[in-house]
């Protein structure tokens, strides 16, 4: 597939290497409102809309922050194109519901880079819940402590807002934690959560916690934090009527299931990744590229197609009350 990138921030240097791992599928313009190119890119066409690319392209991959992600969906709905876009969908609920509109009226497909769900641990663990094997499930306890330096939010001016971002670390730092969450767990009946600001100057929060209640009786709590220094792993811990199991960064770290088999592949447990703000592994993007190009062919939903990933900023608006 021949690919356009709209947007040359540090994800898109990311895209640029998934690519590379997808055999026949390139890049071949982008989009820039700056109308600099990504740092890893050069001699590819770069314009300043989507409209203005003279390669011919069969989809977009929208890269832009988050607020501004309907902008670049829409557009490529209006030209017939297939799209990928980075997390969260976006940020309010009006424009999730265009997006989606708008590519179901041209037959496009809409995906989005929630990436943690092709990790096979994860996929396992959907897998086991969906057949019903670890029983039920009594509470499911997520916590992301990360970090982020002033000099991070410092960097942009909507780092950290209301208006681009769309929030803290809900939003932004622990959202493919929670996506993960929801996809595992469904959505709450009742939510209600407490949060401040606390080592940052910034206008949304950097620290927070999240009390859930599922409609099967099920507890749940989320933190989200970026002022935990230096920065823990994302940790899960599910108990149930079968046990219990914790993941840290979505690797299965400790499993004590009656009657059911460790499922993890004993890879090592990474430290951390979402305390840095830059991606080092581009194979989790490479296997959402793949995931994508074969659900087109086949005709079939992708593995965080727009409707479930509206689910998640949906359960973040929740927890900021919105």
């Amino acid at each position: 597939m021949r690919y356009v990138l709209i947007g040359s921030g540090n994800i898109a240097n990311t895209y640029l290497a998934a690519l590379k791992r997808v055999p026949g599928s390139r890049l071949v313009g982008c989009v820039s409102r700056s109308g600099r190119l990504p740092s890893a890119a050069s001699g590819l066409e770069c314009r300043s809309r989507l409209s203005e690319i003279g390669q011919a392209f069969d989809a977009v991959i929208v890269a832009t922050p988050n607020g501004l992600h309907h902008e670049g969906v829409l557009e490529a709905a209006r030209l017939g194109k297939h799209v990928l876009t980075e997390k969260p969908l976006d940020i309010n609920r009006e424009a999730m519901a265009q997006m989606i509109a708008a590519c179901d009226a041209a037959g496009c497909m809409l995906a989005v880079a929630y990436q943690h769900r092709t990790d096979p641990d994860s996929q396992a663990i959907k897998q086991l819940l969906r057949e019903g094997r670890l029983g039920r499930i009594y509470a499911a306890d997520l916590s992301c402590k990360f970090w982020r330096d002033q000099a991070y939010y410092d960097s942009a001016a909507y780092r950290g807002g209301w208006a681009i971002d769309g929030g803290g670390p809900f939003m932004q730092q622990a959202c493919h934690n929670i996506d993960l969450y929801q996809w595992f767990f469904g959505m709450p009946d009742e939510v209600s959560a407490r949060m401040a600001t606390f080592a940052h100057r910034m206008e949304a929060e950097d620290h927070g916690a999240a009390l859930l209640h599922y409609a099967n009786g099920m507890i749940g709590t989320i933190v989200a934090s970026t002022c935990a220094r230096p920065g823990l792993p994302a940790r899960l811990e599910v108990v149930c009527d079968k046990g219990v199991f914790v993941t840290l960064d979505d690797r299965i770290a400790r499993w004590d299931i009656d009657g059911v088999a460790n499922p993890t592949r004993g890879r090592e447990v990474p430290q951390a990744a979402a305390n840095v703000a830059t991606l080092s592994d581009a194979e989790p993007h490479a296997a959402i590229l793949r995931d994508f190009e074969a659900a087109i062919v086949e005709g079939r939903a992708p593995l965080a197609d727009a409707r479930s990933a509206a689910q998640t900023t949906e359960l973040i608006l929740r927890i900021y009350g919105r």
